[in-house]
């Protein structure tokens, strides 16, 4: 059976939150939920664009100030860095630029994804739309501002005269690999985050935490013999099988390996909490 509240009621929209659904049931409810949101693809990117442009509303350079502080960020970082380590400058630097855009990507998304439902409550309680239309509409805002963030590495790259060969390509899998894990831990934060209020600021301190034990402002040849233990870290795999191949360099077959068995746990978690709980999320938010 299903709850269906009126149109004048508070949700306006039909609940699919019955006892009585099976595990079949759920599946197909979520099926139909990502399938609807595909369909409306047009809808999430001016959704996305829409967002970009409120955020930097009156502002001259837009997004673009973003890159400027990102760029300025990396120079002062290289110089400091570079000296700390003992490293030369004409290596460091590229390294530290793919690693500061990509990982400013992976933070902003993440925290992003824990207000994912809640900042759209409004919307969510008005208008009868897929939930994972909101995941993606996360992602996609992220994707883009990445975009013109690649232009410090460009810059960067250009000026030292180190562009990566031909071993780039496989970052196009690596980032293939990065939007299917986005769209995972956006629908699975979101929700969590909708029930639990005090998840996000422990993932906050996660992410502090994952910075300064993960290969980002420091190269991963400095822990020495340790190197084996960093495929066990997930956020360094993730980050690995896109930033090596823009440096130039292929990643061993123990990062894919391990990026691949996380990306597919936690696809498999997110699916699993996504199909049982999408009915409730607008009781939650």
């Amino acid at each position: 059976m299903t709850v269906a509240l009126q149109p004048g009621t508070r949700g306006a929209k039909t609940l699919e939150l019955t006892p009585g659904n099976t595990a079949a049931e759920r599946q197909r409810m979520a099926v139909r939920d990502l399938r609807e949101a595909a369909s409306l693809w047009r809808l999430c990117w001016t959704l996305a664009w829409l967002d970009i442009r409120l955020r930097y509303r009156g502002s001259m350079l837009g997004p673009f100030w973003l890159t400027l502080s990102t760029g300025a960020m990396v120079a002062a970082m290289g110089a400091i860095y570079s000296t700390l380590f003992r490293m030369d400058l004409h290596e460091y630097l590229p390294f530290l630029a793919v690693s500061q855009v990509l990982w400013g990507f992976l933070a902003t998304l993440v925290t992003d994804a824990c207000t994912g439902y809640t900042s759209n409550e409004g919307m969510i309680r008005s208008i009868r739309m897929p939930f994972s239309l909101y995941a993606a509409r996360i992602v996609l805002r992220n994707l883009i501002v990445l975009a013109h963030n690649t232009v410090v590495f460009v810059v960067v790259d250009a000026v030292l005269d180190t562009w990566p060969g031909p071993e780039v390509i496989l970052a196009i899998p690596g980032m293939a690999l990065w939007l299917v894990d986005s769209l995972a831990i956006t629908a699975t934060l979101g929700a969590l985050c909708a029930r639990f209020r005090d998840i996000p600021p422990i993932v906050t301190n996660v992410l502090q935490m994952a910075f300064f034990v993960t290969p980002v402002i420091w190269k991963p040849e400095l822990v020495g013999d340790a190197q084996w233990m960093l495929p066990f870290n997930p956020f360094f795999t993730l980050l690995e099988v896109v930033r090596g191949p823009l440096l130039g360099t292929v990643p061993d077959m123990a990062v894919y390996a391990s990026a691949i068995g996380s990306s597919i746990l936690l696809c498999g978690v997110s699916w699993l909490l996504f199909s049982r709980v999408r009915g409730r999320i607008a009781f939650w938010i």
